[in-house]
């Protein structure tokens, strides 16, 4: 990823504030929803922390840097660590699926939650999407969650819509965008948001 021109601290810090309250809406919209089913994520077998998700935003890319800045001098050095044996694990893998533990995840905690991107926050429970052309994606969930709704009967979708909040995103990342002037396209994982400058 080239070096992007970062909006002035004070605009900078409005965006930032701007997806920590959405992300607060999230959260909150998750927890109502998961609530209902009586789900409580606590790890598994398949634990989404060693899956390799991709992230594409710029916003979500300063927000964890942010993040990163909070913790003390040397935690930031051993989770830098971390990232750069990840990077090389995932390298070596090359195409390959490879389930690798997140380098922020700390005796099965996240070292950054209250930092953590959208897909770690929204994972796990049945949900749906809206396409523009009016189409309705449903999802079922992770496995750990189907399990449990299995277990106890709970298999009626309880509406969860990821839509509202992927336009919010939308529209944030494409103000940032805008007033930054970086037009790249982002993929990367927390590990190599993690590693970059």
């Amino acid at each position: 990823m080239r070096p992007f021109p970062v909006p002035d601290k004070s605009a900078l810090d409005t965006f930032l504030a701007d997806l920590e309250a959405l992300f607060k809406e999230m959260d909150a919209a998750y927890d109502t929803v998961s609530r209902q089913y009586g789900f409580l994520c606590q790890g598994c077998t398949d634990n989404c922390c060693e899956t390799r998700f991709y992230h594409h935003t710029l916003l979500e890319y300063l927000y964890l840097k942010a993040g990163m800045r909070t913790l003390p001098p040397q935690v930031q050095d051993e989770v830098l660590e971390r990232a750069c044996q990840v990077n090389r694990k995932m390298a070596d893998a090359a195409d390959e699926s490879v389930r690798i533990l997140c380098p922020l995840n700390q005796g099965s905690r996240c070292r950054l939650y209250g930092y953590r991107p959208m897909i770690c926050r929204l994972h796990g429970i049945a949900h749906e999407l809206r396409r523009p052309d009016g189409k309705i994606l449903h999802q079922p969930g992770c496995d750990a969650f189907l399990n449990h709704c299995q277990k106890l009967g709970k298999t009626d979708y309880i509406p969860f819509d990821r839509t509202p909040f992927y336009r919010k995103m939308a529209a944030l990342e494409q103000a940032l965008r805008q007033q930054s002037q970086y037009r790249e396209k982002i993929r990367m994982t927390i590990s190599q948001i993690l590693v970059c400058p």
